[in-house]
C-alpha cells in the first residue's frame, strides 16, 4: 500500500534524528508534506534539503523549542502558510535522565517535565485549532514502556511518560467531537541518538528481555507512528500502540 498519508500535512517534533527522522522520511515517502521540527538547525536542514531532492519531498523546516508556547504557535503558523493546513501532530521530541528518586534534582526534575510532558500538552493546545480548521485529524503522542511500567530508575522520565499515557485519553474524548483523534505509542530501547549514552550492558540487559531479543530500529516505530496517523485508523483513539519486541508481554 503507498500514498498513505496523500494530501495530508504533519508536523513531527523532535525530527531531525532518531525516532522523528524515521518519521519524517517514512510520511514523505508516503505523500505526506513535512514540517521538520527541532532545536538542531543544521541537522534538520540537511535533512530537509535530503527530504526535498527526493521523488516525492515536500518539506520545511521551523526551529521549535517544545517548551515555549510562541516556538509553537510559529510552527503551526508555518504549517498552514507553507502547505495550507494542519493535519497531524507527531510529538515525539524528548529527553531522557536516568537518576532515581531521591538523585533527581529539582532543576532536573523540572528539565524532563518541560520537554516532556508541557512539551505534549503545548503541542496539542496549539496544532488542535489548526486541525480544526483542517476538518480533523490525528495526534500521535511518544510516550514509552516506561509509561506503562516501572524499571527502578529514570524517575522523572518515568513519571512524564505516564503522564503522557493520560494526558493523551483525555484529549481523544475532549477532541472527538471535532473529529481528531489522539493516541500514545509505546516503545521499548530503541537504537536513537538519546540510548546511546546508556550503558552497553544495560542495553543489552533490556533488549535480552524482550522476546524478540534486540533493540528496536526507528523504522520499526515509524511504521506504527504512521498506521495511527493515517485515515486506516479511523476509529482507532485514546489508545496506546506497545512497539517493544514483546518486552511487556513477560
Amino acid at each position: 500500500m503507498a500514498n498513505r498519508l496523500e494530501g495530508k500535512v504533519a508536523l513531527i517534533t523532535g525530527a531531525a534524528r532518531g525516532m522523528g527522522e524515521a518519521n519524517a522520511r517514512l510520511f514523505v515517502q508516503e505523500g505526506a508534506k513535512v514540517l521538520v521540527a527541532d532545536l538542531l538547525d543544521a541537522e534538520s536542514e540537511r535533512l530537509v534539503d535530503e527530504l526535498n531532492r527526493s521523488r516525492r519531498g515536500h518539506a520545511e523546516y521551523a526551529h521549535l523549542d517544545v517548551t515555549r508556547a510562541s516556538d509553537w504557535g510559529n510552527a503551526v503558523a508555518r504549517a498552514e502558510r507553507s502547505f495550507g493546513s494542519l493535519h497531524i501532530l507527531i510529538n515525539n521530541a524528548g529527553i531522557l535522565n536516568m537518576a532515581g528518586v531521591e538523585e533527581t534534582t529539582e532543576s532536573e526534575w523540572q528539565r524532563i517535565v518541560d520537554v516532556n510532558q508541557k512539551g505534549v500538552w503545548l503541542g496539542m493546545k496549539m496544532a488542535v485549532p489548526a486541525m480544526r480548521r483542517a476538518g480533523g485529524g490525528s495526534v500521535v503522542n511518544i510516550s514509552s514502556i516506561y509509561g506503562l511500567i516501572g524499571s527502578g530508575g529514570a524517575a522523572a522520565y518515568h513519571a512524564t511518560k505516564g503522564a503522557i499515557r493520560i494526558l493523551t485519553k483525555t484529549a481523544a474524548a475532549e477532541f472527538a467531537p471535532i473529529n481528531i483523534r489522539v493516541n500514545s505509542v509505546h516503545p521499548g530501547i530503541i537504537t536513537t541518538p538519546m540510548v546511546e549514552p546508556i550503558a552497553h550492558v544495560f542495553r543489552q540487559k533490556i533488549a535480552s528481555a524482550a522476546c524478540i531479543k534486540r533493540e528496536g530500529r526507528p523504522e520499526e516505530v515509524a511504521y506504527g507512528v504512521l498506521f495511527l496517523a493515517s485515515d486506516e485508523a479511523s476509529y482507532i483513539t485514546g489508545s496506546e500502540l506497545v512497539i517493544d519486541g514483546g518486552y511487556t508481554a513477560l
